[in-house]
Order: structure tokens, then sequence, then C-alpha cells
């Protein structure tokens, strides 16, 4: 998705060439498609967790879709988060990651799928059982749940209802922000000595799915 959109510096209800429109057009559409397909992937995984325990009976694989769902999320954001570099566009990655906040969000939240993905996988192995291992699923959860409530968006920046969908968007990204702190809470907690464990347990993997329908309803 392109962000420097030649739009940027004109005024909202300012009157745009069809060649601009026909772009902002493509560039929704990538964003929304991009946004639908992480929901699906973390709505797999929610589902995956929940039924976990009674699956890995038949199908003991299942214990690695979780990891699987991040890794295949986290290689697509990284990817095909931003089409304007290469080998879609003529950027090259410094310029594009470094020189565009939104650009380096992107790449950041793929880098926290990916460590989730080999944290996860590793744990699912059982060749990684120290206690930190446990935390660093509801530690980058909660980091990546804070950088959404700052997270640059340049869709919505343009033509006379530019402020209305920038809110909409922003209202989306605040709800992702605020399920994902739900996810983070509840996974810690379901591992933690407590009484209201197996409740914790079945309560993070339904805030998965909540996030994934979320952002398979995601509009711009």
């Amino acid at each position: 998705m392109d962000h420097d959109h030649g739009g940027m510096s004109m005024k909202m209800d300012e009157p745009m060439d069809p060649a601009a429109q026909a772009k902002l057009l493509q560039d929704k559409k990538e964003s929304e498609f991009n946004h639908h397909l992480a929901g699906f992937f973390v709505l797999l995984a929610g589902i995956f967790i929940l039924f976990q325990e009674p699956l890995k009976v038949r199908w003991p694989a299942v214990r690695y879709a979780l990891p699987l769902c991040f890794l295949l999320s986290g290689l697509f954001v990284l990817i095909f988060s931003d089409t304007e570099l290469w080998p879609f566009g003529p950027k090259n990655w410094w310029i594009g990651v470094f020189g565009n906040l939104e650009v380096l969000q992107h790449k950041t939240f793929a880098a926290i799928l990916l460590t989730l993905g080999v944290i996860e996988a590793r744990r699912a192995r059982g060749v990684l059982r120290a206690v930190w291992s446990a935390w660093v699923f509801p530690v980058l959860a909660f980091a990546g749940s804070v950088l959404l409530l700052f997270h640059v968006h340049s869709a919505g920046m343009h033509g006379a209802d530019g402020m209305s969908e920038m809110e909409r968007i922003q209202m989306q990204h605040f709800s992702y922000a605020a399920t994902g702190v739900g996810i983070a809470l509840s996974k810690g907690l379901s591992d933690a000595p407590l009484r209201a464990r197996p409740v914790f347990r079945v309560l993070w993997p339904l805030c998965m799915i909540t996030l994934g329908v979320l952002l398979m309803l995601y509009v711009e």
C-alpha cells in the first residue's frame, strides 16, 4: 500500500483527479484485505486453542496451530502489507521502512507475530520450557495492543468525509487494542496458579476469536 499519497498535503474537501482517486481506492481495498486476512488467522488460532484439548487426542499436531497462524500472518504482514516496497514497488526496504512511520509500525507488528510464532512453536515441541517463555505471549500481546493506540494510518485523510472516516478507523483500532489487552491479561492469568485459571484458559481464546471477527469486519 502506497503511503506517500500526494493528496496528503491537500485539503480534505479538495477534489482529487481520477488517477489519485483510483490509487486511493486501490490502497483502501489492499488495507481492508490485509486486515481481513490477519483477522482470519487470529480467528482460526482462537478456534484451535479453544478446542485444542479434545482435538489433540485425535490430531496431536493441532498443538502447532497457534504458532503456525502467527507465523503465516507475520510473514504476510512482513511481505505484503506495504506493496510500494521491493519487489512489488520501486522503494528499497531501508528507505521505505525507516522513512515512513506507518510502514515501520507494520513491520514491527510482523516482527511481534513472527517472534510469537517461533516461541510458541518451540514451546509446543517441548524444547522450550523456561518459565519466562510463558510470559512472552502476554507481554508481546500487550505491547502490540498499546502500539495500536498510536498506529499511524494514512487512509481516510481525503475528501469531504475524511474526518469521519479517520474517526471510524481510529475507533476500530481502539477496539483491536482493547481486545488485545484482554487477550494479554487473560493469557497471562491462564498460566498463573489461580483457582480461576480454567476460566481464563477459555477466556483468552474467546478474546482471540473476538479480535479475529473485528479484524474481518474492518472497513475504511
